[in-house]
C-alpha cells in the first residue's frame, strides 16, 4: 500500500490534485481487506465528509484506478469492487452473504496454469485476474 505521501506524489505526478476526500478513499481501502464499491466506501465515509458526495467517491476510484493505486474488481455483482493491494492475488466471493475476500495462489501454480493458457490459445500473458466463488467459512457454519 502507499503512504500519504507516495500517493499526494503519485496524483501531482499524473496531473491530479491531492484533495482530502481523495486521500480518505484510499485510506478507506487500504485500511482493510474489505473489497467494497463505490457506496459501501461512501456510507462509511460520509459521516467524516458529511458534503462529499458519491459522485466524488465514484470518480475518486476511477482516478486511483487510473494511477494504478487501486485494482478494480469485478466479482460479478452488480457494482464493481475496489481492493488497494495491487500485488498479484486472487478473490473469492460468497455467493450468500457477499463478503469479498483476498486469495493467495503458489507462484509454481501460477506459472504453470499461465504457460498452459498460453500453449492452448497462442496468447502472450500479461496479466491475470481469477475469481473464485462459493460459501465462506462463516456461511457454511450457518447452514
Amino acid at each position: 500500500m502507499l503512504t500519504r505521501q507516495e500517493l499526494s506524489t503519485l496524483l501531482r505526478e499524473r496531473g491530479y490534485k491531492v484533495t482530502p476526500q481523495r486521500l480518505a478513499v484510499y485510506e478507506a481501502l487500504s485500511d482493510e481487506t474489505w473489497h467494497p464499491n463505490a457506496e459501501m466506501l461512501f456510507r462509511k465515509l460520509q459521516p467524516k465528509f458529511p458534503a462529499m458526495s458519491f459522485a466524488t467517491v465514484y470518480k475518486t476510484v476511477e482516478i486511483l484506478h487510473d494511477i494504478k493505486a487501486i485494482q478494480v474488481l469485478n466479482t460479478g455483482e452488480d457494482s464493481f469492487r475496489y481492493d488497494a493491494d495491487v500485488s498479484e492475488h486472487y478473490h473469492l466471493r460468497c455467493l450468500q452473504c457477499g463478503a469479498v475476500d483476498d486469495a493467495m495462489m503458489d507462484e509454481g501454480i501460477r506459472k504453470q496454469l499461465t504457460q498452459s493458457v498460453e500453449l492452448q490459445s497462442g496468447y502472450q500473458i500479461s496479466g491475470r485476474q481469477f475469481y473464485f466463488f462459493g460459501l465462506c467459512p462463516k456461511c457454511i457454519k450457518q447452514h
